[in-house]
C-alpha cells in the first residue's frame, strides 16, 4: 500500500547561484558526502546533479508529510544507487525516525525514487510503499 507520495521541481540556475554564492557552506549543509562526491565527478553538469538531489530531498519531506520540520533535515536524506543503478534514498536521523513512525506494524517501506533534469529544471518523485513482512515458515 502507498503510505506517501511527494514530488518537487527545482530550478537548476537557482542551485548554481547558491553554489556560486555559498560554495562548500551550501553543499556541506544540504548534501551527504556521497552526493557531493558524485556531483564533483560531473563538472559540466554539477548544478543539475545537485538540483536533482535537492528535489529528491524535498519530495521525500512531502511524502512523509513534515517538510523540513519535526526533526527532518536535508542531510538526513541522501540519494544513493542500488546495485542495479536505480536511485533510492538512504535515511538517517530524523528522516529515518519519521519514516519508521509512519510504517504500519508488520510492514517494511520501500522507497521508490525517480529523478530527471532538463535545463533549467530538475524534478523528483518519491513513492513510499509499505509491503507486508512475511514471517518465515518453520518446517
Amino acid at each position: 500500500m502507498i503510505v506517501g507520495i511527494g514530488s518537487d521541481l527545482c530550478n537548476i540556475d537557482r542551485v548554481q547561484a547558491s553554489l556560486d554564492r555559498f560554495g562548500d557552506r551550501f553543499t556541506d549543509r544540504v548534501f551527504t558526502p556521497t552526493e557531493r562526491a558524485k556531483a564533483d565527478k560531473r563538472p559540466f553538469t554539477r548544478a543539475g546533479t545537485y538540483a536533482k538531489r535537492f528535489a529528491a530531498k524535498e519530495a521525500f519531506s512531502k511524502a512523509v508529510g513534515t517538510g523540513f520540520r519535526q526533526g527532518v533535515f536535508m542531510r538526513d536524506i541522501g540519494v544513493v544507487n542500488l546495485p542495479s543503478g536505480a536511485p533510492t534514498l538512504a535515511l538517517t536521523g530524523g528522516a529515518k525516525a519519521r519514516l519508521d513512525a509512519m510504517t504500519p506494524p508488520g510492514h517494511a517501506v520501500d522507497i521508490h525514487l525517480t529523478m530527471t533534469d532538463d535545463h533549467p529544471f530538475a524534478q523528483a518523485f518519491v513513492i513510499l510503499f509499505a509491503r507486508p513482512i512475511r514471517e518465515r515458515q518453520t518446517p
